[in-house]
């Protein structure tokens, strides 16, 4: 069996089809694939038992042509450059495609949280900060929460880069805890805005959600959320996984009861009121909507041959290869993109950021408005180009993420 293609190379190999369609040159091209700026920084830590160990972090910011680098932080055992330079790729078409004035940029330390005391986390975070910060700020690169990092994490961040200006800067993060300048609904906004795409894309189908059956693959910030608002739309949960395994119930999920055994245990695994379920055969139960919400290349050549769900929502980012997607779009599966579908945490950290540059904050209700307005006028314009060119959601996404770049980079002239 061949292994999967890096992140790197299927978020090149995407944007190589854009570039396509769009009949941009070499120039374009080449200015559009490589990283504006990266950066690899040692991160030395003293660990609670008194010895040092040296960690390696990484922030890349792929294009700022629209504005201010945005993206996540992740800790990750598996983070290395191309990785996050791919992250930084996706969150540039990403921040386009829902008209958000903000450039791809990404993070990450190579570092497994869970071996990791919080004491011992804080000082990595404080760190790897001081190592990047030349790099971020407001106007420059707005960090959030990602893979193994969280709001906590975004307050020693904003403390950090605030402790050196020598005052506090809330806008430097997203993510963050209330009592710090974090918003209301920021917690949930990207399970939220893949339940909007989800609406969206069944709708255009002549189909309600309360009508399908759904797979979740991932139970952490984004699939735990997702798989209470489908629940609360109608929608029948039959299966969710996560790390440790998968449990499935043909009937629907009492996801309320899983939730309180996840808190309890850590872990789906154990959930009595199901069936185990091994994890390689979630992605290919018999549903009608698959939402991949872990990491990236689960869908690849061999795992969407099995796929026999009618629609594929991309919770997380880069769960489906290349190959993975042609073999889906032959076999007729509709796929909402990473860019477009799990684009609310971006939209709502934009809200957070424009809350905090102004030092005036929205009501839950106001957000929640927002972000489905945003999330839905989205949807519309993907769906549109891709029937007009004919070309699935995902190359229409790109297609319309990637000339919004280009234009902004056009217009914006070379220096010198």
């Amino acid at each position: 069996m061949n292994p999967s293609p890096s992140p790197l190379a299927t978020a090149r190999a995407q944007l190589a089809t854009a570039v396509q369609i769009l009949g941009y040159d070499d120039g374009m091209h080449a200015v559009l694939r490589q990283p504006r700026r990266e950066l690899h920084v040692a991160v030395p830590l003293r660990r609670d038992d008194g010895h040092v160990e040296l960690l390696h972090g990484y922030r890349v910011q792929h294009n700022i042509s629209r504005g201010p680098g945005k993206g996540g932080l992740r800790y990750a055992p598996g983070v290395d450059i191309d990785e996050v330079r791919a992250l930084a790729m996706w969150m540039t078409w990403k921040c386009a495609v829902v008209e958000l004035p903000y450039g791809g940029a990404k993070g990450g330390v190579t570092i497994d949280p869970r071996a990791y005391s919080p004491f011992e986390l804080e000082r990595v975070t404080r760190r790897y900060t001081s190592e990047i910060m030349p790099m971020i700020g407001p106007e420059r690169d707005v960090m959030a929460p990602d893979i193994g990092t969280d709001e906590q994490v975004m307050a020693w961040v904003m403390d950090t880069y605030s402790v050196n200006r020598g005052f506090t800067i809330p806008a430097v993060t997203t993510g963050k805890p209330l009592a710090v300048g974090g918003s209301l609904g920021r917690a949930t906004a990207t399970s939220r805005g893949v339940l909007h795409a989800a609406t969206a894309t069944l709708r255009d189908a002549g189909v309600r959600l309360d009508e399908v059956s759904a797979a979740i693959q991932g139970f952490g910030k984004v699939g735990a959320p997702l798989a209470r608002f489908l629940h609360e739309k109608g929608c029948r949960v039959v299966a969710v996984g996560d790390e440790r395994g998968a449990i499935v119930r043909t009937d629907g999920l009492d996801v309320a009861a899983l939730t309180a055994h996840v808190a309890r245990t850590g872990s789906v695994v154990g959930f009595a009121d199901a069936d185990p379920l091994d994890p390689a055969e979630l992605l290919a139960l018999d549903v009608d909507v698959l939402f991949p919400a872990a990491v990236e290349g689960v869908l690849d050549e061999e795992s969407a041959a099995r796929v026999k769900a009618r629609w594929v929502v991309e919770a997380a980012n880069g769960p489906t290869t290349t190959e993975g997607d042609r073999v889906l779009a032959d076999r007729g599966v509709v796929v909402v993109p990473d860019i477009l579908a799990n684009a609310g945490g971006v939209v709502v950290s934009y809200f957070e950021w424009v809350q905090a540059n102004q030092a005036y904050w929205w009501t839950e209700r106001e957000i929640e408005e927002r972000l489905e307005h945003r999330m839905l006028e989205a949807y519309a314009t993907v769906s549109q180009v891709s029937r007009a060119e004919g070309i699935s959601l995902r190359d229409a996404a790109l297609v319309i993420g990637v000339r919004r770049v280009a234009e902004a980079h056009l217009i914006r002239g070379l220096y010198p």
